[in-house]
């Protein structure tokens, strides 16, 4: 039997069981999430009974995992109280560790605020900031340093979302958005959409908030529909960019505005003193609060098989640690693919596979971006950044694969789905050595 059809044969198998288990089991909530903990701190415990979207096993306790034959076994010394490792093309779920604990995501929880955004302003668009813009932004946020009173374009506002995790620049889009309470709103509803139900959304930039709260497996959920998009993929992959400073006066009384450079925050993006770039990094976005501790999600690409790794909360306090153990579970699902059994799948929004066979696209690729483009379009004359290359606006690193391998980028044909794939990421970021 060819080996797309054997992979649509035991996807199918593994939804069908799952399925199947899921209607044994008694407890009504064991398709859906529970409601959210009135407190902000998470149990130091996973709850006995989790959802089983993506299949039974994901809602079960403890590590998840299928090894055969030769297959190597899952990292020692993996402390986080929730990860999932997971090929972002197929969705097959190679291994996870309490996958569906709802708990405080951060500003991971950006990746929603710009999966359900982006398609709503052009990056050209300019916005001048007024006082009201800034309301209500906790107390220790991270801040990319906008200013009342200056103006700043829908694309500086991202690059600081992205690479600063700027909450001052996500509430700006928000009030550009009809204010905080609809953005929230709309989040919740796109969440549902992609049926991220361990996922409660208070505050859109990821502040901790009693009852917000998402989980490993909705992260990597949100981040797969999230690269369906260029624009996103473009700012999650930039390692540093130029940022509107504040206008003043030169000494001939002119008034100028000059800019600042911002870098990622991103440890396997950019590198730290204790930790390298991971090659064939491509993002996505990491974050840290009180409550969520350590939270980070990303994707990268090793000989054409691209993974998710999303990671939460690690015991040890290593301010790198969460990026250390992400690497280690990259590495083992590079090696594991193909030679595990997976465990569950990353759904598809809802509606996806019946656009599918209608002959449309995904209905999250087929939302134009910012820049209006379908999501996964690429046109014509669509040229890689070259590494270590500034772009016009100033900002470096973007398609950071490149910056890290030193080779060509590739765009994948964009808008088909594929027999074999339930959920392809059309022109997601390559490299060809």
């Amino acid at each position: 039997m060819p080996a797309p059809i054997m992979q649509t044969v035991r996807r199918s198998l593994l939804v069908t069981s799952a399925t199947l288990a899921s209607l044994a089991l008694t407890a009504p909530v064991s398709l859906a999430a529970p409601g959210p903990s009135p407190s902000g701190s998470p149990s130091a415990t996973p709850p006995a009974t989790m959802s089983t979207v993506g299949g039974v096993r994901l809602g079960q306790p403890g590590t998840q995992v299928a090894l055969a034959g030769d297959a190597p076994v899952v990292p020692k010394g993996i402390t986080a109280r929730s990860w999932i490792v997971a090929d972002a093309e197929s969705g097959e779920v190679l291994a996870a560790h309490n996958a569906h604990w709802r708990l405080p995501p951060a500003s991971t929880m950006k990746m929603l605020f710009a999966d359900t955004l982006l398609p709503k302003f052009p990056r050209s668009t300019s916005h001048k900031v007024l006082p009201a813009d800034l309301e209500g932004i906790g107390a220790g946020s991270s801040l990319v340093g906008i200013k009342e009173n200056e103006t700043y374009s829908v694309h500086d506002l991202w690059l600081g979302v992205f690479l600063r995790s700027g909450n001052d620049a996500v509430h700006v889009l928000s009030a550009m958005n009809g204010g905080v309470a609809n953005t929230v709103a709309e989040m919740n509803e796109h969440a549902e959409e992609l049926q991220a139900l361990d996922t409660n959304v208070v505050s859109p930039d990821g502040y901790d908030a009693s009852g917000q709260v998402s989980s490993a497996y909705d992260l990597t959920l949100i981040a797969r529909s999230g690269l369906q998009k260029k624009d996103f993929r473009e700012y999650c992959s930039t390692v540093s960019a130029k940022f509107p400073g504040e206008t003043k006066k030169n000494k001939k009384g002119k008034k100028v505005r000059g800019s600042f450079e911002i870098q990622n925050t991103n440890r396997l993006l950019s590198g730290d003193y204790d930790i390298s770039q991971y090659p064939g990094i491509a993002g996505v976005k990491n974050g840290n609060t009180t409550n969520a501790g350590a939270t980070f999600t990303g994707v990268a690409e090793r000989d054409g098989r691209v993974l998710l790794v999303t990671v939460m909360n690690p015991e040890k306090s290593d301010h790198n640690e969460v990026y250390k153990e992400t690497a280690k579970l990259f590495d083992w699902g590079f090696a594991a693919a193909g030679k595990v059994t997976p465990v569950g799948e990353l759904v598809a929004p809802k509606g996806t596979e019946q656009a599918g066979k209608a002959g449309a696209n995904p209905s999250t690729s087929a939302t134009p971006g910012a820049s209006g483009e379908a999501g996964g379009a690429a046109k014509a004359g669509d040229k890689p950044v070259a590494a270590g290359a500034v772009a016009e606006d100033g900002s470096r690193g973007m398609w950071t694969a490149l910056a890290i391998t030193g080779g060509v980028l590739v765009l994948l044909a964009a808008g088909a789905f594929l027999v074999n794939r339930r959920w392809p990421l059309p022109d997601l970021v390559r490299r060809r050595r």
